[in-house]
């Protein structure tokens, strides 16, 4: 008996060793992406010996394990251990500089046409006391010259951690300052287990807000499902990180839907912080089924050694999401991106033509 997802594809007339091929050429959107876990494994390389970071090992294959999720035993505490010896490389102006505009570049690579980019400025500037203000110019400078010279539209999020709640004030004046450099949301990430609480963040989140910046909150990633509702109902979440436990309470998946708040999915890192035993329990179709705009993502693509063909590739095959429905995605992905309403409306009918060539009778624009 034929796999079901391959019978969706020979329907499609897509032969199963050509999918690949297609998902790349597929213009695509990524929403969730760190700065921080995108940098190439080359690179750290050359900063090391450039810079003489301090490290394990100056071996590339060496140095692997500690940046990126090998043969790790799914553990969300893990996953985020890799950030802690990457906040060693951000070292120079040159380094973040490079960083920033290799992200945008491999992302270009993927055909990816709309990014948004999330940063941490305390990853970036702390270990080596530079000014958060500095860091994020800097990486505003590279995206930009970057973008440019890719041909792909990027944005950027600020991002601040559930354990330094002592910098959540100075992130969001500094995210709001630059509004008009291409900043447009913020995000609170972290460890939501041992830093549930939100109250160190409602004050600072919702004055980012109410100057024009949009939000997103990673939220029942590995905590409970009340954590995405709270989000929304505390810090004005307009999107979900991650999201997937949601799927354990009716009440809190209900609200979701009822709100049509998007769910920013990343299939691979879900099964490398052991948010999910395996890809066949992804509730990433079954949220779709239901009505809720579920997006596909990267989150760490160096970390993850992924990338958003990748991701597409999971997401039909282990997650059973059939090809019209990826389509789909990457349209809520549009509609879900954090744009004024005339740039938002742009990108949607761009999306909307170019994916319905890939699928017959179109998509719902």
């Amino acid at each position: 008996m034929t796999p079901p997802s391959r019978a969706k594809e020979k329907k499609r007339n897509i032969k199963p060793r050509d999918l690949r091929t297609t998902l790349f050429n597929i213009p695509k959107i990524d929403l969730h992406r760190h700065l921080e876990g995108s940098l190439r494994l080359s690179t750290l390389a050359d900063i090391a010996h450039q810079h003489g970071v301090d490290l394990p090992s100056l071996s590339l294959e060496e140095l692997r394990p500690y940046v990126q999720v090998v043969d790790d035993t799914p553990d969300f505490q893990g996953f985020l251990a890799k950030f802690t010896l990457l906040r060693r490389f951000y070292s120079s102006r040159e380094a973040v500089e490079r960083i920033a505009y290799e992200a945008v570049a491999d992302a270009a690579a993927d055909n990816v046409h709309y990014l948004e980019l999330r940063i941490s400025p305390v990853a970036l500037a702390l270990n080596q006391g530079f000014n958060f203000e500095d860091v994020v110019d800097w990486v505003i400078l590279a995206v930009n010259r970057a973008q440019e010279y890719y041909n792909i539209q990027v944005r950027l999020i600020v991002l601040t951690n559930r354990h330094e709640p002592q910098y959540a004030n100075q992130l969001a004046e500094i995210a709001v300052d630059r509004k008009d450099q291409g900043i447009v949301a913020l995000d609170l990430a972290g460890d939501e287990v041992n830093f549930p609480a939100l109250d160190n963040f409602i004050e600072p989140f919702q004055w980012a807000k109410k100057q024009g910046l949009h939000i997103t909150v990673h939220a029942a990633e590995v905590g409970p499902p009340i954590n995405a509702k709270a989000a929304v109902e505390q810090l004005g979440a307009e999107r979900i990180g991650h999201g997937i436990r949601v799927r354990e309470d009716i009440a809190v998946m209900d609200f979701i839907n009822r709100q049509q708040i998007p769910l920013e999915i990343c299939p691979t890192s879900n099964l490398q912080t052991g948010a999910l035993p395996r890809l066949s329990q992804h509730p990433l179709f079954p949220f779709y089924k239901i009505g809720i705009p579920v997006t596909i993502n990267t989150d760490d693509p160096s970390i993850s050694n992924t990338t958003l063909t990748d991701e597409f590739l999971m997401a039909t095959g282990g997650a059973g999401v059939p090809f019209r429905a990826l389509c789909q995605m990457i349209l809520y992905a549009a509609k879900a991106a954090f744009l004024p309403e005339p740039e938002k409306a742009r990108l949607v009918d761009w999306f909307t033509k170019v994916l319905s060539k890939y699928t017959s009778g179109g998509l719902s624009g």
